[in-house]
């Protein structure tokens, strides 16, 4: 079952390429490995590591079809849902972020954060964050290459978010820079990136 479940997934992904582990890396001092993906009765689940520099982590983000979960294994965490004070966690202890909500997380600690944990379902997520990444790294910053980080929040919209873009930006700017990226053939690389799930799609997982 596994090694079929694990066919179908090469197969959604088409060309992409992804066997697990898989692991990404950006410029701001994070890394994640993809373990492995694990079919269950509910939906697919993925198995992650985390390692954060002292002073890093993803900046303010939603994702609106999957729960994730991290497990300090060393190092000590910050964390913070929208709108309500910074929380901090230890080894050992776990942090549940819930579909939908907005977070964000860091190192708070002096050495290397090291967490383990998972996100269900899996969707599109091991293809969106390894496209952040590689677009962070192209800018060699927090902030993704421009064209690269409107075709993902634009096509994507529907699963993730940066709540803390300004609405102008969401609505006007980067569908118009996507656009633009479009006509001037910067997309190529995107050539086999997994459709945008349906709304039919999201009320099944």
């Amino acid at each position: 079952m596994k090694m079929v479940f694990t066919l179908y997934l090469h197969l959604k992904y088409n060309n992409m390429k992804i066997s697990y582990p898989h692991t990404i890396k950006n410029c701001t001092g994070e890394k994640i490995i993809f373990k492995e993906v694990q079919q269950e009765a509910d939906g697919d689940r993925v198995l992650v590591e985390n390692f954060v520099s002292p002073g890093h982590g993803p900046l303010m983000h939603t994702h609106f079809l999957q729960d994730e979960s991290l497990t300090v294994v060393n190092g000590r965490i910050g964390y913070q849902i929208m709108g309500e004070p910074e929380q901090y966690a230890g080894e050992g202890e776990t942090v549940l972020f819930k579909r939908g909500v907005p977070h964000r997380f860091w190192n708070d600690g002096q050495d290397e954060l090291h967490c383990t944990g998972w996100i269900k379902p899996t969707n599109t997520i091991v293809f969106y964050l390894s496209a952040i990444y590689a677009a962070q790294n192209k800018s060699g910053k927090s902030q993704p290459e421009t064209f690269d980080s409107a075709y993902l929040l634009t096509r994507y919209s529907k699963e993730y978010d940066l709540p803390e873009i300004p609405k102008i930006v969401k609505k006007i700017i980067l569908p118009i820079t996507y656009t633009i990226g479009k006509l001037l053939g910067k997309y190529k690389h995107f050539e086999n990136a997994p459709e945008p799930l349906r709304t039919d799609e999201q009320m099944n997982r």
